[in-house]
């Protein structure tokens, strides 16, 4: 009966949630402007006009708005509007899976610490910890470098660097929660460890590591782009928004518009990501 009671009044939060939402007319919009976005690069292959690896040097760098070219072409003649429409599906993949990977590690290590707490806590707090001696960028670029190029090195790396700070989010959470009465109750009532923490622990977890995370998600998308820029994330003649900002700085003086369609991707899904969190955060303060 309590684990059902339970349920329900996460379900029924949740449903409060979604009806907050309504009111953040900015997360609305973001949310629209990903989906599109998600849905450009999804349905690529049926969408796109052109083959986004069809190469002609005697269409190189058209401008925008050239007959054929809603956005041009690049710096081998390929179409733009086709490149980063297919580029959306790698960048969006760089940026969405590390931070759901390091979600689903990060909280479950956090949970273990945070509740089991004593050599548990130490050895996982102390050992994340020392990830904390280098930015985030840094430790990106040194373990991309040393598991070498690629999507799924990329992925990896990524995922390495958010581990800790979710980490570190759901241990502070845990031990807030371990400490209420209703916790103690379910202890002294003979339930084991981890029934606590699925019924009880983890629906009070899940909220504030979920929300921190979405603000995670720019973070990613940037730090996926500028591996991908450095020549660690994908390898050419893959497109993506940040290896093709890369190929385009030689067009930079020339046709500085055609070269700013990538990061002008990369700064509209961040932007959208970001405003989107601050939404679905506001929404989760039920207080107000």
């Amino acid at each position: 009966m309590t684990e059902r009671t339970h349920s329900s009044q996460s379900i029924g939060y949740w449903r409060v949630v979604l009806r907050q939402l309504k009111y953040e007319p900015l997360a609305l919009i973001s949310a629209g402007v990903l989906l599109v976005l998600i849905i450009a690069a999804v349905f690529a292959p049926w969408l796109a006009p052109a083959d986004p690896f069809k190469a002609s040097m005697l269409k190189r760098l058209l401008p925008i708005g050239s007959p054929g070219y809603l956005l041009g072409t690049d710096e081998l003649g390929r179409d733009m509007l086709t490149r980063l429409m297919y580029g959306g599906r790698l960048s969006l993949v760089m940026g969405i899976v590390p931070v759901f990977s390091a979600f689903c590690i990060g909280t479950t290590l956090g949970l273990l610490a945070g509740y089991l707490g004593g050599r548990v806590n130490m050895v996982i707090m102390r050992t994340l910890d020392i990830f904390y001696a280098f930015p985030s960028v840094l430790l990106a670029v040194a373990i991309s470098g040393a598991l070498g190029p690629g999507l799924s090195n990329s992925l990896i790396a990524l995922t390495l660097v958010f581990v800790p700070q979710i980490v570190r989010v759901a241990e502070s959470v845990t031990t807030q929660v371990r400490q209420l009465d209703y916790i103690e109750a379910a202890r002294m009532s003979g339930a084991s460890a981890f029934s606590i923490i699925r019924v009880h622990v983890l629906g009070n977890v899940l909220g504030p590591v979920f929300v921190y995370a979405t603000g995670l998600l720019s973070v990613s998308m940037i730090l996926a782009s500028g591996l991908s820029f450095l020549g660690l994330g994908v390898k050419p003649p893959e497109p993506e928004w940040g290896l093709m900002l890369n190929t385009l700085r030689s067009a930079i003086y020339n046709k500085p518009f055609i070269a700013a369609l990538p990061g002008a991707f990369i700064f509209l899904t961040s932007i959208a990501f970001n405003l989107l969190a601050d939404g679905v955060r506001s929404a989760m303060d039920i207080k107000k």
